[in-house]
């Protein structure tokens, strides 16, 4: 996730900035620890995939078709 969101020109530090949340917040979530629907959508945004497919396990497909 930190070389995904340096490749876009940012990092946890910014985004916690952004979100009002303190950088570990961040950190513990993106690594799994914790859970924030609002901070997996901001990490999922900054790196232009769903939070489907960045969080897998914790959102997994729909397969009721």
């Amino acid at each position: 996730m930190k070389t995904e969101l340096r490749l876009r020109g940012t990092n946890m530090t910014e985004l916690a900035r952004d979100l009002g949340v303190t950088p570990a917040s961040v950190t513990t979530v993106s690594q799994g620890v914790r859970r924030s629907a609002r901070i997996e959508a901001a990490l999922a945004a900054a790196v232009g995939r769903t939070v489907a497919e960045v969080f897998p396990d914790r959102y997994p497909p729909d397969d009721t078709e």
